[in-house]
């Protein structure tokens, strides 16, 4: 998974029929370095990529699956399938558009093993969001838990699962999750995001530019509904200083977030968090202080918050290969229940 943060890869092994998961195994992390961060960040809202960068993110994919392989004491004999997500450029589903870069065939060819990709297409086309993603491996995951809950990824978009009882799903983006953080952090602050939040720490939030931010027509649309990691900027902000404007796009976050749970059928009985704001102890704070419901990361029932989403690709390519529906009407909003992905045979 090479998520809207564009911090990295992420890659995970699972063991799955693409209904349970009765085995996770060991997850690695490779960043990426700057000139290829700032490579990749060019493409974003743009219909394609050069060449050069889907060729060089697809290469590295398939160094992160050599080396999670070789960490694991594995070769690509012992693997099935590979779930490749690809790199997200451009999400505009109310026009019918979502592009992730990265060419599935050679990542095939480079790892000698099966790869699933392009996984949002099919969705579009039959009417869906193409986002949120992941609840399907939510509820799996969620299985033994009591219902209501809301389990809540927050990357550089956020979005919430929320799982009722008998399976039911409702899943949506609720705003921005870390991009608009990590845009500050990089334009005001020289650094790549705040750790552990101790910029917004220090600062104030400024509630009137706080309120003309939450008066966006996104949080009055009914769910399901996405965004593009571009969809909010940082213009509001611009005039604050770098703690303040850090306070206040993490109080952005919280409060978007806590803005969505008006859209449950029934109101969670707590939130798990997942991704990599779940690290952001200030934005934690947050949540806990709008939220009316617990607030724990997902590591407080077993899971692991850093692999979850590099895991939920290799469920959905299982769940591709066997022709099961990879988003509901619930989750994106498409037409009827959607398979889709593109199967890439190995040589």
């Amino acid at each position: 998974m090479s998520g809207t943060s564009l911090d990295g890869i992420d890659a995970a092994l699972i063991v799955s029929d693409g209904t349970t998961v009765s085995e996770t195994g060991i997850a690695r992390t490779t960043p990426y370095d700057e000139s290829f961060r700032a490579r990749l960040r060019a493409t974003l809202g743009k219909s394609d990529a050069p060449a050069d960068v889907e060729r060089d993110l697809t290469e590295a994919h398939g160094r992160a699956v050599r080396a999670l392989l070789a960490a694991a004491n594995l070769t690509p004999a012992d693997i099935d399938v590979v779930g490749f997500h690809g790199h997200t450029v451009l999400h505009r589903p109310r026009e019918g558009l979502t592009r992730q870069i990265g060419d599935g065939a050679l990542l095939a060819r480079m790892i000698g093993i099966d790869v699933v990709n392009d996984f949002r297409t099919a969705d579009v086309k039959s009417g869906g969001e193409g986002a949120p993603f992941v609840p399907l491996y939510h509820a799996a995951l969620a299985a033994p838990l009591t219902p209501p809950l809301a389990i809540l990824n927050l990357g550089g978009v956020a979005n919430l699962t929320w799982i009722g009882e008998q399976g039911r799903l409702m899943a949506f983006d609720t705003g921005p999750g870390n991009a608009l953080i990590d845009d500050w952090c990089a334009s005001r602050a020289g650094m790549p995001f705040d750790e552990s939040g101790r910029l917004a720490r220090a600062g104030r939030i400024d509630e009137a530019v706080l309120a003309r931010m939450l008066d966006h027509p996104f949080f009055d649309r009914p769910a399901p509904k996405s965004l593009d990691r571009l969809e909010f900027g940082l213009d509001h902000v611009a005039e604050l200083s770098p703690a303040d404007g850090a306070a206040t796009l993490a109080a952005f976050t919280a409060a978007s977030v806590a803005r969505g749970t008006a859209l449950f059928p029934a109101p969670a009985r707590r939130f798990l968090v997942t991704g990599g704001g779940r690290h952001n102890a200030t934005l934690m704070e947050m949540l806990a202080q709008r939220l009316a419901a617990p607030v724990a990361p997902v590591e407080s029932v077993g899971w692991d918050g850093d692999a979850l989403e590099a895991q939920a690709f290799a469920f959905l390519a299982v769940r591709s290969l066997r022709g099961l529906p990879l988003s509901l009407p619930e989750t994106t909003g498409c037409a009827r229940p959607t398979s889709g992905g593109i199967l890439h045979r190995r040589p």
